[in-house]
């Protein structure tokens, strides 16, 4: 026996309704919630739009950014003095062949230069480093680029890439000489904001969002990297007073929030 006319009906405005709260399920997610996820949040508005990962000379992608600052270029200075940190000699040929004296030497070159990497088409204005052992095999350094001038703190805002040279080898792609980083570049960010934090030096904290979560990620060399995406910035104190008190950290939206725990746990 034929299904009743009523009882078909019935099923397609079943349908109809699944179907549609399928679509309307879709748009909310695509066009409210995840686009909130990706955002520069409104602690630094005037961030948006810029690219959030360095190119090589080559012009292949490099490090993402994954640090920032806020403060005038001597208060950046005197923050990374006060952490322990080296600002890096420019690269010529004296000072290649003393890191190249470095590492196969295994002596000490804290100064060490650092490879250029460029956002914007511009090479970094500061880059700074702290040695890991003895030699400059193995180092924590900071490329970072002064890319607003007024922030929405009235003071210029620096974007980095934070990154650990675990050693030297070949590069993936070029062949060329090159310092091989380690994958979790989270970890990275992490160490110089607290101890940036450890040297009283910023009095306040926040994250705005950078290339989004990551787990498969190459740098210009072929190195593997993961991060949650996000860019730690840290206001700086001026003319390297010391904080009095912790710096505040301004919370992110729950969604962030919600984000990150769900990262670290599958990341960890």
């Amino acid at each position: 026996m034929s299904e009743r006319p009523s009882s078909l009906l019935r099923r397609h405005r079943r349908l109809l309704g699944l179907l549609a709260a399928v679509v309307v399920l879709y748009v909310t997610v695509a066009y409210f919630v995840l686009p909130l996820l990706w955002v520069h949040y409104e602690h630094q508005r005037g961030l948006t739009g810029l690219p959030m990962v360095t190119r090589t000379g080559d012009d292949l992608p490099g490090d993402p950014l994954n640090i920032g600052m806020v403060g005038a270029t001597e208060d950046l200075v005197h923050a990374m003095h006060a952490a322990g940190w080296h600002p890096a000699d420019p690269v010529t040929f004296r000072t290649s062949i003393g890191i190249i004296g470095s590492v196969v030497l295994d002596r000490p070159y804290p100064d060490a230069p650092v490879s250029p990497l460029f956002l914007d088409g511009r090479r970094e204005d500061l880059a700074f480093e702290k040695p890991d052992g003895r030699s400059a095999d193995r180092r924590h350094h900071v490329r970072l680029w002064r890319v607003l001038e007024n922030g929405e703190e009235g003071r210029p805002v620096w974007l980095g890439a934070a990154t650990f040279d675990k050693g030297v080898g070949i590069s993936r792609y070029t062949g060329q000489v090159t310092h091989h980083i380690a994958p979790d570049i989270d970890a990275e960010r992490e160490l110089l904001a607290h101890e940036l934090e450890a040297a009283k030096m910023a009095t306040e904290t926040y994250e705005v969002s950078g290339i989004g979560p990551t787990l498969l990620g190459r740098n210009g060399g072929g190195d593997p990297y993961y991060t949650d995406g996000e860019i730690r910035v840290l206001v700086l104190t001026r003319d390297g007073r010391p904080a009095t008190t912790a710096p505040v950290n301004l919370p992110s939206p729950p969604l962030i929030e919600w984000k990150n725990r769900l990262w670290h746990g599958v990341a960890d």
